[in-house]
């Protein structure tokens, strides 16, 4: 897949078939879109193309908006290059780009820079200044500059009834199997392994402390999961906490995986984490001891799940 970071760097002698939006998570409802662009660039005579943007609109239109994203960028790349899209761009969103009327837009980038054959987009995206023109503006702007409009289909996307909103709720909620069943994949946290407090090694569980890079990602509820990662392309499993460790008192969220029948050292490696099941909101346990005799409970409980959920 080729990359490109602005929609001035983009240029193709073929006419393209492209969808644009932010694809947050690149949910099972995007797929529905993305893999409808594929299949028209099948005969290789258009290529497919993806324009998203970073920031988040919401994050520079809304001074107040706190939204944490499903994806990193990398991460996004990941998934759109895994569906089969020839060409990504990610736009840097800015407000004077949030300015361009609907027609200009259509005109200089999409006509312009995009060389459009075909858009691909849902019955209910709005675009331009103030998200004021809709499909059926898209429409006849299409019928003007001499593209094609396919619109998903109010029954097909509520056939999927899923949204980047929900999976976000359902994060924060800890409820990992309608999220991942909304992504059609684990979601997963990517960073790289720095040296903690190392209290674990002394009660029998070392454990990965992940530092992620990104500000913006959103991290799950606080409490104990059970996660896979591949390392050294083996799969190994394990029990992760997302928290404060309120039992020792941490005064900064941790991110801390122990894997399971695993020893490796992987101090500055960098990983990815996907989340399984969610076990257990954390606790503040009254000695080591007992957190101790919580984690074997975890670990056997993690075990269990593994074998019969063959992840």
């Amino acid at each position: 897949m080729k990359i490109f970071n602005s929609i001035n760097d983009f240029s193709s002698n073929k006419k393209t078939i492209l969808t644009l939006g932010t694809f947050d998570g690149v949910h099972i409802g995007h797929k529905k879109i993305l893999e409808k662009v594929t299949q028209g660039t099948e005969n290789s005579k258009y290529e497919s193309l993806v324009l998203t943007f970073f920031p988040h609109p919401r994050m520079v239109l809304q001074e107040q908006s706190e939204i944490k994203l499903l994806n990193t960028i990398p991460e996004k790349i990941e998934l759109l290059e895994g569906i089969g899209i020839e060409n990504l761009i990610v736009h840097p969103f800015d407000e004077t780009f949030s300015r361009l009327t609907a027609e200009d837009f259509v005109e200089t980038v999409l006509v312009g820079k995009l060389n459009i054959k075909k858009i691909i987009i849902g019955h209910d995206h709005r675009f331009g200044r103030n998200r004021t023109a809709n499909i059926d503006d898209l429409i006849e702007y299409g019928h003007k500059y001499g593209f094609e409009v396919e619109q998903i289909s109010v029954q097909e996307i509520n056939a999927i009834s899923v949204s980047s909103t929900k999976i976000r709720q359902a994060l924060s909620d800890g409820d990992m199997t309608l999220a991942n069943n909304y992504l059609d994949y684990e979601y997963f946290i990517s960073g790289s392994v720095v040296k903690g407090k190392q209290l674990g090694r002394t009660i029998g569980f070392p454990t990965a402390n992940l530092h992620i890079e990104e500000g913006y990602k959103l991290i799950p509820k606080n409490g104990a999961y059970i996660v896979k990662s591949s390392i050294d392309n083996k799969v190994v499993h394990g029990i992760m906490n997302i928290g404060f460790n309120p039992t020792v008192k941490s005064e900064k969220l941790a991110i801390e995986v122990h894997f399971i029948d695993f020893n490796e050292d992987l101090y500055d490696k960098k990983i990815t984490v996907s989340l399984l099941h969610y076990l257990r909101p954390e606790q503040k346990f009254d000695s080591l001891n007992d957190l101790t005799t919580q984690l074997n409970f975890d670990k056997k409980t993690a075990i269990n799940y593994i074998a019969n959920s063959k992840v």
